[in-house]
């Protein structure tokens, strides 16, 4: 049983920085993503990094601000947050699979932790 546990978040004025950890059970290697849905909106990928590929993905609203990292010794995905907007506020999600085709697309993973919230407030 594959099981995806996120830590971290929490509420942060604009501007202000949070840092997002996911662990992933299991000795596969996993390709994963951060995903965000926010009342009434659709769930988005906002960061995805491959097992067999080096590169990442980013949604282009987070480009520069958002850095996904994975430490490969402890299967952990960190998601590191700077600059944040009120518009990042969402629950985030964090994702596994074993292929995921390479597409940060929510559709492309199968494992999904609880999710945790972000609020980016003044």
């Amino acid at each position: 049983q594959v099981q995806v546990v996120e830590s971290g978040g929490g509420s942060v004025q604009p501007g202000g920085s949070l840092t997002l950890s996911c662990a992933v059970s299991g000795s596969s290697r996993y390709d994963m993503g951060w995903f965000r849905q926010a009342p009434g909106k659709e769930r988005e990928g906002v960061a995805c990094i491959f097992s067999t590929d080096p590169k990442t993905i980013y949604a282009d609203s987070v480009k520069g601000r958002f850095t996904i990292s994975r430490d490969i010794a402890t299967e952990t995905v960190t998601l590191q947050m700077n600059s944040l907007k009120v518009e990042d506020s969402a629950t985030y999600y964090c994702a596994a699979d074993p292929w995921a085709y390479g597409l940060c697309k929510s559709v492309s993973f199968h494992y999904w932790g609880q999710g945790t919230q972000v609020t980016v407030s003044s």
